[in-house]
């Protein structure tokens, strides 16, 4: 069943009329693509070659997932009409050549969207990355022991939520009552009933399987009912329901009956109170019920007017008082010109869904799309060919501990018009490791707090070092990106990126440095070391560079309560001798002032001396002056903090 079950359509009427053209269109019309692709085709060998029996042949068989013979009738489409057709013409034949193998005759046909229309989002993807195919092929090997289910049928059979030990999925397979005699015109198949089966696992390593299967009958009617979903405590059921109230369906001036979501509520062991939800409409579809890990909000696919493409992703606030706020589309980020469908969100608020508008593998293809720190949802991440297959790859979900889940797709080689398939997830692992040192001594420095800090800057693991300074992390995810930081009181941090890689068991090295903000120098006090304090020319307020590297001097002090300090500032040579040191002194002032603005006791901060140019540390003095770099005069621009009181007890080397 093409996955167009987005949109369950059905026709309130009956074909009656003799004359083939008319019939095919009203077959076509209807929805039942494999009789009026029978009909348009003995049409088109009596001789009638117009656009409409051509595309309406490509139309049908590509509304059934027949891509060879819908990619030769578009074809000759092309070759008559191409100057004629609509863009959505081009875009399903680039499809099929995608589905038949033709990847690169595809993306030429795409590309051609944006002559039509130069924002053509597929067109602009395909722009931003050509590679595409080759990159999804070559996607990290996460999903593995993937199995075709043994409850498949040679009917379509989709879908599916977890809940309890159990998969709700749907399926046209007979039942066995009187209804089997009905027949969805699209596929001439039964209508969709949910079924339950229970999930079995003797050894997840070889893949899932379900049994104990029966039918979901509380919620079943002569008609479609599909994409069942429960809230968390399991007393509410959201579903997909042809537009029946029990007694007829219902329909639109046109008389199609479009899709509707429905709940009912559990009381007393029992399903009740059956409605369809505010926001449905006769005039046209809602489906693919999906809710938010709090329950708070309602995903679901409509093609109501306003939207981006043929079916888009809309959310909608469920209220506390049993009622539902105004549905808002996803927007560009998710939604395309094309079908976007079967949303599923986990617990993380990860929504995978199904798209054939963003650039994929084959026709419909799975992607996922993580939620920022805002709430909104990121630009969607193709699953490669793992789950996406060269056909329609959907209705992807996934287990709570995320070790497992179930996707569905009409790939070759499965056992009927949709199957399902169960998948496990292979849980790359590695591990971060390293040494933390003194970068004066080179010795290890134990009791430095390490943290691992993720690629959301969120700190996920923390560890002190021991006493050869070492740390260790495991069970690491694989393929990420990662940011190691090591502190200590009275040392300058260090940090440093640590990328996972795609080998599991694999040890990342990554070796941290901490340079000591206190030493002692042989001939003077101790001495607090922080990197060299710059001020505009001719000024001497405090810039923010410097303020950053002043908090080192805060922090050891604040560390250090009995601590008493003395300021040094210096100048190169440039300018006067008088100039320079009451520049100097001036900045040595503010700087002092800069300490006691945050908090430091002015009575531990003994002297604020300028020394101008009078302690030059090379030889760029007036006479040499001109020959010195920039690099030479920075150095004799500095401020020592020396430690006057408090510093001998200072340990400095670790």
């Amino acid at each position: 069943m093409k996955k167009f079950i987005l949109i369950y359509l059905l026709l309130i009427t009956s074909i009656g009329y003799s004359q083939r053209r008319y019939a095919a269109d009203r077959y076509f019309n209807e929805f039942a693509y494999k009789k009026s692709a029978e009909l348009y085709k003995a049409l088109y060998d009596k001789g009638d070659e117009s656009k409409l029996v051509i595309s309406r042949l490509g139309d049908s068989h590509y509304y059934n997932t027949e891509s060879i013979e819908a990619e030769k009738w578009y074809k000759l489409l092309m070759e008559k009409y191409a100057d004629k057709v609509s863009p959505e013409y081009l875009f399903r034949y680039a499809q099929t050549l995608k589905s038949n193998g033709k990847v690169k005759e595809s993306d030429l046909w795409l590309e051609k969207l944006k002559e039509i229309d130069i924002n053509d989002s597929r067109a602009l993807e395909l722009a931003k990355n050509r590679n595409y195919f080759v990159e999804y092929s070559n996607r990290k090997k996460t999903f593995v022991n993937i199995k075709n289910l043994s409850i498949n049928t040679k009917y379509s059979d989709f879908g599916g939520y977890i809940y309890d030990g159990k998969l709700y999925y749907a399926s046209t397979k007979p039942t066995g009552n009187k209804y089997d005699r009905r027949r969805y015109k699209w596929n001439n198949q039964p209508f969709l009933n949910v079924y339950i089966a229970e999930e079995q696992f003797s050894d997840i390593a070889e893949g899932l399987e379900l049994g104990n299967l029966k039918q979901f009958n509380e919620i079943s009617t002569r008609y479609h009912e599909s994409n069942v979903i429960f809230t968390n405590d399991g007393n509410t059921v959201y579903f997909t329901r042809d537009n029946f109230d029990g007694k007829k369906l219902r329909g639109d001036k046109q008389k199609i009956t479009h899709l509707k979501i429905y709940k009912a509520e559990k009381i007393n062991n029992e399903w009740k109170n059956f409605t369809e939800l505010p926001f449905n409409s006769d005039l046209y579809s809602c489906g693919h019920p999906a809710l938010s890990a709090d329950g708070k909000t309602l995903y679901f696919v409509s093609d109501m007017p306003g939207g981006i493409g043929a079916t888009d992703i809309y959310s909608v606030e469920i209220q506390d008082n049993n009622t539902y706020g105004t549905p808002i589309n996803l927007g560009r980020t998710i939604n395309t010109e094309g079908r976007e469908m079967f949303p599923y969100v986990d617990k993380e608020n990860t929504m995978y869904f199904s798209s054939d508008g963003l650039l994929g593998i084959g026709a419909l293809d799975i992607f996922e799309s993580k939620t920022d720190t805002n709430g909104s949802f990121t630009t969607p991440i193709n699953l490669g060919t793992q789950v996406n297959s060269p056909l329609d790859d959907f209705s992807f979900v996934i287990s709570e501990d995320k070790s497992y889940g179930y996707f569905s797709s009409n790939r070759e080689g499965g056992k009927g018009d949709d199957d399902i398939y169960s998948f496990v997830i292979y849980r790359c692992k590695e591990e971060i490791t390293g040494i933390v040192t003194d970068s004066r001594t080179g010795e290890p420095i134990s009791g430095a707090k390490v943290r691992l800090i993720d690629e959301k800057g969120e700190p996920i693991k923390q560890q002190i070092t021991s006493n050869d300074g070492r740390y260790l992390f495991k069970d690491i995810t694989c393929e990420n990106n990662y940011t190691v930081t090591a502190s200590k009181e009275d040392y300058r941090n260090d940090k440093k990126n640590a990328i996972t890689e795609d080998i599991d068991k694999k040890a990342i090295q990554a070796d941290l440095v901490l340079e000591s903000l206190i030493v002692d120098e042989p001939e003077v006090d101790s001495q607090i070391v922080i990197n060299p304090i710059y001020f505009d020319f001719d000024l001497y307020n405090i810039r923010e560079d410097a303020e950053y590297e002043l908090e080192h001097i805060v922090s050891v002090m604040n560390n250090h309560p009995d601590m008493v300090i003395k300021i040094e500032s210096h100048t190169d040579s440039r300018g006067t001798k008088a100039y320079n040191r009451t520049l100097s002194t001036n900045r040595a002032k503010s700087t002092k002032a800069y300490l006691i603005s945050r908090g430091i006791a002015s009575n531990r901060i003994q002297s604020a001396i300028g020394y101008g140019e009078d302690q030059l540390l090379n030889h760029c003095n007036d006479v040499n002056q001109r020959k010195c770099s920039e690099a030479e005069h920075q150095k004799n621009r500095r401020s020592y903090f020396y430690i006057v009181k408090g510093g001998k007890n200072v340990s400095t080397n670790q």
